[in-house]
């Protein structure tokens, strides 16, 4: 880049912030939307603008993405009001022929099937097979909000750079933030509330990972790219961000039965399966689905872009940064 576009990211969370480091180390003018003004005040201190409001202020949104020739969407993947107004402004600035990226964060689950941890798929979606992911019914999990997007993209084609980042499970913990994710910390709440680790089922079922760190690089990789991306690059909108690694929920369940019991938390470091009355109390109504589903993806397009995964491992980081964060900050 010839230098740092401004940038409009709502969702100063878990991944935001992670993002906003890395655009604060690159010189990017940051302004975010945040609900808390502690929050707002330590984003100021760190040379952000801080916005108070929340997803429902839709004409800000609007107008803060026809404001910033970037705006990156961490918040809900499931909010289709807000990413109509930030599309709404990115048509704004289309209109008057303004250098415009919208990166998008959607999910894993959107490619979840029905196994209830009961098979491994043999289905592996891969980011430079768009079709496959268009394929997906329109009732997938997130799928309402991507539809929006894809169908924007293809509609404004080169005019626009507008790509949809699809990360697996996220994973790992930076101290700086006190942050955690929500899929293995729910987990480990529930075994040291009940005393043991649990799956759905026999829990073959199959996801890839992402420690959160990477991920904040991985849309660093894409701003970089979109900003000299020839048009035919604006065909395919998918890009997803797995290191490459594939775990089981079952291995999940495993594992952290394992730290727990080594710690002295669950009596057996041996996995149960959830019964029915269980269910509700992990991911309620969406706990078969999700820990329960396939999500199996294969991240081409951006380890091609010279993106490269190096944080730690799946498990060496459940067990150095997340277990030990719950369990010295949950009493």
């Amino acid at each position: 880049m010839t230098s740092p576009q401004s940038v409009f990211l709502l969702g100063a969370g878990y991944v935001g912030q992670h993002i906003i480091d890395n655009l604060l180390a690159a010189k990017h003018p940051v302004t975010t939307l945040v609900r808390n003004k502690d929050l707002a005040a330590t984003l100021e201190k760190a040379g952000v603008k801080a916005l108070i409001g929340s997803l429902s202020d839709i004409d800000t949104i609007t107008t803060q993405a026809a404001q910033h020739a970037i705006t990156i969407n961490t918040s809900s993947s499931d909010d289709l009001p807000s990413v109509e107004a930030i599309l709404s402004g990115v048509r704004q600035r289309v209109a008057q022929g303004l250098p415009t990226t919208f990166i998008h964060t959607s999910g894993g689950g959107v490619l979840l099937d029905e196994a209830k941890g009961r098979y491994k798929n043999d289905t592996v979606y891969s980011d430079d097979d768009p079709a496959g992911i268009d394929a997906l019914p329109p009732t997938a999990l997130h799928r309402n909000v991507d539809l929006a997007i894809v169908q924007a993209a293809r509609e404004l084609g080169p005019k626009a750079n507008i790509v949809i980042i699809i990360p697996p499970v996220i994973y790992g913990f930076n101290p700086a933030h006190k942050r955690l994710t929500i899929a293995f910390p729910t987990l480990i709440r529930f075994a040291l509330k009940h005393g043991f680790s649990a799956r759905v089922n026999a829990g073959r079922n199959v996801w890839g990972g992402v420690h959160v760190a990477d991920l904040g690089r991985a849309y660093m990789t894409l701003i970089d790219h979109l900003d000299t991306a020839v048009p035919s690059a604006h065909e395919n909108p998918y890009f997803f961000a797995d290191n490459g690694v594939e775990f089981s929920w079952a291995e999940a369940a495993e594992n952290i039965g394992r730290i727990l019991h080594k710690a002295g938390k669950i009596a057996s470091p041996e996995p149960r399966e959830l019964q029915a009355h269980e269910l509700v109390e992990v991911f309620g109504p969406f706990t078969e689905a999700f820990i329960g589903g396939n999500a199996r993806t294969r991240s081409v397009r951006l380890p091609a872009l010279g993106w490269v995964p190096r944080e730690k491992s799946i498990w060496a980081a459940l067990e150095e940064e997340e277990v030990p964060y719950i369990l010295a900050t949950d009493g």
